[in-house]
């Protein structure tokens, strides 16, 4: 050890104070020295001594102030004899294996708790499966965890944490870093029943920082369509052959390859655009490429039926192939059952890894007892191994290494400190810290909300901009929950001003979608209206609007309805003063026209294709269907009679009125009758199509009155077993608590002084005297006598009134015997039936009544006798 006169600087004086002085010789001579006046260099000196100024160090306490361990149980302060085995094992495993491979990074193995101890990272991992639907499958519980926790950064960010906090911990305290991230997700997957590991490794600084700037929004990815591959029809021996394809094949190759010139061409520019973009949003080189540590959850193929292994970013909850250029390598992956270390090169971050974890020559094992199929190399590549049918491994093995081997066999892991991973009901309702999130994507900004926390009803918000700085609003989605009207979606278009709201089924009108402008969301404007067809009644699909046009499409109608065109015309304007008639502006109708299906069940020529209403010209015209082997189509046309708007009136027709054409000559001529009912028909049909169209305009008016009603007041739907948010619930509840407490008062109130009515009229004074008491006696004895006298008298009347009934019908029936039919005679017999019924109960009534009633007498005069008030004189 080097002596204090080493570190002295030169003309400093070294020696210290005589420990014999006193206090008070010291400070004299400190101020001797102060009192002394300093030079200019001695000044100057002192000036530039005062600028070197030191800090003393903060040594930083791993365990955080806010956990008491008073809180915990006796699992997360002291470990088992079993758990201290295994820690002084895995402190063993780590001394190897930074003895053999100093260039490597350490391992996390045994990290503290939040109440400072330290336990083995296999053992935080709780499998627990929650009772919510949502958790059943990974992409539920990715989800979850990465939008109910904040992320922590790892301080600094190249060495592994010093404290691992237990998943119950981590959802109190809704944050954590990336390793309890994951420890958590893992333990929610495996009790979900997959096959997931933590990983512990290196990522990209945008994925430890949970930088997703330069990604696409999730909600934005179109979902890739599977393209069904059309099956080539079975040319079988009789069929008819196709027509031959009479189209030059030299100008169908040379068009081909013209248009597959054009597409590469195309692809080409387009991904130079891409690569020119990509460079400029090329994020800056970062200086710890390689040594972030980072940890994610891997989850492996054969489990739950996964098709093939794949990587869950705890932070965003997203999957990941295994090759992802996020992440740059892999130390170590563990689950709650063992602990592997990689032994593969990462020199090409994770590409070209294999996760088979029972090859021993990738993968080095922790515990020997593993539920992998080991594989060992051998002569002839690899072979299986297995704890109880190795047999040429072990016998080469010294007696010394056999008995090892045989304790470390034993040796597995131990139960999980952790309590059951809880999550109640409206915890997981809320979603997101303090109810709300935001994430920032490219040229997009989401933003989450809990469940019933926006009045609206809001969960998320997707804004969606042009530029890169998020100043440049293009399209704002929302989506709703919960909702009475059904709203399901609102996509606003600021570029356009188009608004479309998605509804979900169960809503007047069955409407499912609605698009219009919000520059003018009144009626008679243009907007898009789609129904859900299979609810309604006329198989309305869709309706589109416009200032000068109504557009309706049908679906699977019985008149084969499939499509109705309106033209409007421009309103007359009125002069002079309004009228105080009723009667509705509404706008002229000026052409209506019709569409109809094929019905097979009708000739060609007989089956209307088209029909059009020429309102203003006064015409009808209709086509008729193409019968198949013709190309050209029967019409015809008919010009509305002069009086054909007075009501009652005789309409004249005359055969210059109508006007057809016959694609066949030779078929049969209509007659002039025909041709008039003909005629008849239409108007009607005219007039009832007229009806159907201000009905329509009426639909639109009241479906837009009910959403400006619906957006005014808004309510959202909650069920009647939610008691904390169901006012009506709250109040139903209530109203019966009150009802059952009124109902205990009244019981109580009822439940009055027997004697009361004997002492009012008997007692004179304060107290009961003896022969007030005997009287009370007597009366009350005479009274309960009386009563059950008076109810053996009320029986036996109605049971002699019954029997009297009976008498007189059988008399009758006597008397009328020859005479009554089968229905009097069942009268008859069921009104006997009936009656016995009655004098039996009643005869029953009386024996027991009189069994009990000397019974009743004596329970009375016990209770009297026993009575405080009078028990002294008895």
């Amino acid at each position: 050890m080097a002596s204090e006169d080493e570190f002295a600087l030169p003309g400093e004086d070294t020696k210290t104070p005589d420990p014999d002085k006193d206090e008070d010789e010291l400070g004299e001579e400190d101020e001797g020295k102060t009192a002394e006046e300093l030079t200019d260099d001695a000044e100057a000196l002192k000036k530039e001594l005062d600028k070197i100024v030191v800090h003393p160090p903060t040594i930083q306490e791993l365990t955080a102030q806010e956990f008491d361990p008073a809180e915990f149980p006796a699992s997360y302060k002291d470990n088992l004899p079993k758990e201290n085995l295994v820690l002084q094992y895995a402190e063993n495993f780590r001394l190897q294996y930074v003895h053999l491979y100093r260039d490597r990074k350490p391992l996390l193995l045994n990290p503290i708790n939040e109440c400072g101890t330290e336990k083995f990272v296999c053992t935080t991992i709780r499998p627990t499966q929650i009772e919510f639907k949502e958790f059943y499958g990974w992409e539920g519980s990715a989800e979850f965890v990465a939008d109910y926790l904040n992320f922590e950064t790892l301080e600094p960010p190249y060495e592994l944490p010093k404290r691992l906090i237990s998943p119950p911990s981590v959802l109190k305290r809704q944050k954590g870093n990336c390793f309890e991230y994951s420890t958590l997700l893992c333990s929610l997957l495996a009790g979900a029943g997959y096959d997931s590991y933590v990983v512990s490794g290196y990522a990209t600084h945008e994925t430890c920082l949970a930088d997703e700037s330069r990604e696409i929004c999730p909600l934005m990815k179109k979902k890739e369509e599977k393209k069904e591959e059309e099956k080539k029809r079975e040319i079988k021996k009789y069929t008819v052959k196709p027509p031959r394809d009479l189209r030059s094949k030299f100008e169908l190759k040379q068009a081909a390859k013209e248009k597959a010139e054009k597409e590469a061409e195309e692809e080409k520019r387009r991904k130079e655009e891409e690569d020119k973009i990509a460079e400029l949003e090329k994020p800056p080189p970062d200086p710890l490429y390689g040594l972030r540590i980072h940890s994610w959850v891997l989850v492996l193929s054969g489990k739950r039926e996964v098709p093939e292994s794949f990587f869950i970013e705890p932070f965003t909850g997203l999957s990941h192939p295994v090759n992802s250029p996020n992440y740059l390598g892999i130390e170590s992956v563990w689950n709650h059952v063992n602990y592997w270390v990689n032994m593969q090169d990462c020199s090409e971050g994770v590409k070209g890894l294999t996760y088979d974890l029972g090859d021993c020559t990738k993968w080095e094992y922790m515990f020997p007892s593993i539920d992998k199929p080991l594989k060992i190399p051998g002569e002839d590549g690899f072979e299986d191994f297995e704890d109880e049918e190795s047999d040429g491994v072990v016998a080469d093995e010294d007696e010394d290494e056999e008995n090892t081997a045989n304790k470390l066999e034993h040796l597995d892991m131990p139960p999980s400190w952790v309590e059951i991973i809880k999550l109640s009901l409206k915890d997981f309702q809320m979603r997101c810290p303090h109810g709300k999130k935001v994430k920032l994507y490219k040229r997009a900004k989401l933003e989450k909300f809990a469940h019933y926390l926006m009045k609206d009803g809001l969960i998320s918000k997707l804004s969606i901009y042009e530029n890169r700085e998020l100043t440049d609003l293009v399209t704002v989605k929302e989506y709703f929950a919960h909702r009475i009207d059904k709203l399901l979606q609102r996509v606003s278009n600021h570029r356009s001003g188009w608004v479309t709201e998605h509804f979900d089924p169960g809503r007047s009108h069955c409407l499912k979608e609605h698009q219009y402008k919000s520059s003018a969301p009144g009626p008679e404007n243009e907007r898009t209206m789609i129904f859900y067809n299979e609810a309604r009644v006329d198989g309305l699909i869709k309706r589109v609007e416009t200032p000068a046009e109504m557009t309706e499409e049908y679906s699977d109608r019985d008149d084969f309805l499939y499509y109705k065109h309106i033209d409007f015309g421009k309103r007359p304007k009125k002069f002079g003063p309004q009228d105080g008639s009723s009667s509705k502006n509404e706008r002229p109708i000026v052409k209506m026209v019709k569409k109809f299906h094929r019905n097979v069940s009708k000739p060609a020529c007989d089956d209307v294709a088209e029909l059009i209403y020429l309102v203003s010209e006064d015409k009808m015209h209709i086509t008729y269907h193409t019968e198949d082997p013709r190309i050209a189509a029967s019409t015809r046309e008919f010009v509305k009679p002069a009086n054909w708007a007075e009501k009652g009136a005789t309409l004249q027709f005359s055969p210059d009125m109508q006007q057809s054409f016959q694609v066949d000559a030779s078929s049969r001529q209509n007659k002039q009758v025909e041709l008039y009912q003909m005629l008849l028909n239409l108007l009607k049909a005219e007039d009832l199509c007229r009806t159907r169209v201000r009905d329509s305009e009426d639909e639109v008016k009241d479906i837009l009155n009910e959403r400006t009603k619906e957006e005014t007041t808004l309510e959202l739907d909650i069920s009647v077993y939610d008691t904390e948010r169901n006012e009506k619930a709250k109040k139903h509840r209530r109203e019966l608590e009150r009802q059952q407490l009124e109902e205990k008062m009244r019981k109580q109130d009822m439940e009055i002084d027997y004697l009361a009515p004997f002492i009012a009229r008997i007692v004179q004074g304060d107290k009961i005297t003896r022969e007030e008491a005997y009287t009370l006696k007597t009366e009350a004895l005479k009274d309960l006598k009386d009563r059950l006298i008076n109810k053996a008298n009320l029986i036996q009347a109605r049971y002699e009134k019954e029997t009297q009934m009976l008498t007189e019908k059988q008399a009758w029936y006597h008397q009328n015997q020859l005479s009554c039919n089968k229905e009097d005679e069942e009268k008859y017999m069921t009104f006997c039936q009936e009656t016995l019924f009655k004098i039996h109960m009643l005869e029953l009534r009386l024996a027991r009544h009189k069994e009990t009633a000397p019974h009743k007498y004596m329970a009375l005069d016990r209770k009297l006798r026993d009575d405080q008030r009078l028990a002294e004189y008895f």
